[in-house]
């Protein structure tokens, strides 16, 4: 249960940090783009060496976070930075969710996540 518990607050951190990355400049960008990445060390952390974060199996954790994924384009393309200089292993993680049939039909386009994000900044005026 504190697994899932804990899980639910990374998901909402990546969620929050992730968004101010990509509606934030300056400071405020700067801060949300390494809150970001400090929950993503927490998560790399706890994924260690396995291929999965419950071991051998895709289960439940890889479910709630491998939609992300198809964010972190946006995030570090407007952020102007890479995940992978500081989390090699969550991308490693993420490339590997990739190639179940599962995960690769369901997710959106990186690509088209960016360019949503991009007429959503416009609508907003950010």
């Amino acid at each position: 249960m504190l697994k899932l518990y804990l899980t639910i607050i990374l998901v909402l951190k990546i969620y929050e940090t992730g968004r101010r990355v990509w509606t934030t400049k300056g400071e405020e960008q700067e801060a949300a783009k390494k809150e970001f990445i400090e929950v993503m060390k927490v998560l790399e952390q706890e994924l260690g060496d396995k291929p999965y974060f419950g071991g051998n199996k895709f289960g439940f954790v890889d479910v709630v976070l491998i939609p992300f994924y198809s964010w972190f384009y946006s995030y570090e393309t407007l952020g102007n930075f890479k995940i992978e200089e500081s989390c090699p292993k969550i991308i490693e993680w993420a490339k590997r969710c990739m190639q179940r049939e599962t995960v690769a039909k369901t997710l959106p386009d990186q690509i088209k996540v960016y360019e949503f994000i991009l007429e959503l900044k416009k609508k907003l005026g950010i």
